[in-house]
């Protein structure tokens, strides 16, 4: 009767460490395909979200969970994990034939000893566990969260907009766009504070292409400055980088092509995560700013790159990107409209 007590109390034992060490796997599959960009950049930043910050932040049983480089392993399609046909880091950050198609992200967790109390006699002094994990890349998506508080303004006739090209997604002062309308959006709330927020992290209210969000009048000029500066490492009074991390590379004057090149880099004070940079803003025709409207439509989402620091009262001016990108949130709903443009897709845990 002792050694059965003993046994399912193991037994349990071994199921809770297993289940810890899913989750640190899981937490860490989640973390390599966040940074996936159809880049060979974002194949290099996995393995970095994997091993460098993964294993560092998520812990089994009081110790910090390894990943090794060689355990993360890249497929085009879920089934190569299986047939074999998945990818090292080397092999799948060739460009241009292999990295634009990654799209999913294996993890696999070293061995890891859980001691045996009770059972030693059937089970031994301890038992090897180990954990994998595969995120990837969703469906495209239409209904959106964790964009930008703020809107890049497009003419009526051609909502159309160029990769490439630097859009103005706030104006200064001088820039109003409707009497007291700056382009700033009153999503998860109507204050300054609100829109620091969600610029320094991104919003939570869900909405697509043709929904309505309400504007924010004002200038805002103080907490517009220190929600995006927090992604280049620069922070105000009670902002906690923690919760707001800079990006890795936090060179100003860049463009996206060299931002994924990783030349040239600059490397902030804190622990940044990748493609902070790289954010989702809702794309509003002219004229529904017209006569100071407060609430106006969307017509489409698109992934912008900021470029530089907000200085004092500025305009923020961010590069349309135009190629598909792993951005914010959300879902795909098959009955709503669907979002004009490149693909964007959100991080995703496949099994």
């Amino acid at each position: 009767m002792l050694l059965a007590v003993g046994l399912g109390v193991d037994i349990s034992n071994l199921y809770l460490n297993k289940n810890e060490l899913q989750n640190a796997a899981d937490a860490a599959a989640l973390a390599g395909a966040s940074a996936l960009n159809f880049d060979d950049s974002g194949i290099h930043a996995a393995v970095h979200n994997v091993v460098d910050v993964a294993m560092n932040k998520y812990q089994y049983n009081k110790v910090d969970v390894a990943f090794l480089s060689g355990n993360v392993r890249f497929a085009r399609n879920l089934s190569d994990f299986d047939s074999g046909s998945d990818m090292s880091e080397a092999q799948a950050a060739q460009m241009p034939a292999v990295a634009p198609t990654i799209r999913f992200v294996k993890v696999k967790t070293e061995q890891s000893p859980v001691g045996i109390s009770f059972a030693r006699m059937v089970l031994g002094n301890s038992l090897n566990l180990t954990a994998e994990a595969v995120g990837g890349l969703s469906a495209p998506l239409n209904l959106f969260e964790g964009y930008l508080p703020v809107s890049v303004i497009t003419d009526d006739l051609n909502s159309q907009i160029t990769p490439g090209n630097l859009y103005t997604i706030r104006g200064g002062p001088q820039s109003s766009v409707s009497p007291g309308n700056y382009q700033i959006l009153a999503i998860d709330g109507s204050g300054g504070a609100d829109d620091r927020t969600g610029l320094a992290s991104a919003v939570k209210n869900i909405v697509g292409p043709g929904g309505y969000v309400d504007t924010k009048p004002g200038v805002t000029q103080g907490p517009i400055r220190q929600g995006i500066n927090t992604r280049f490492d620069d922070y105000s009074v009670g902002q906690d980088p923690n919760y707001y991390p800079p990006d890795l590379n936090i060179k100003e004057g860049i463009t996206y092509a060299q931002y994924q090149d990783g030349s040239p880099t600059q490397a902030p004070t804190h622990d940044g995560i990748a493609n902070r940079r790289v954010v989702l803003i809702p794309i509003i025709k002219q004229s529904e700013y017209s006569g100071g409207r407060t609430n106006v439509q969307i017509d489409h989402f698109g992934a912008f790159f900021l470029r530089t620091k907000v200085q004092g009262n500025g305009d923020i001016q961010a590069e349309y990107i135009g190629i598909g990108v792993v951005v914010g949130g959300g879902s795909y709903d098959p009955g709503a409209p669907g979002n004009p443009g490149p693909s964007i897709v959100k991080p995703v845990i496949y099994r």
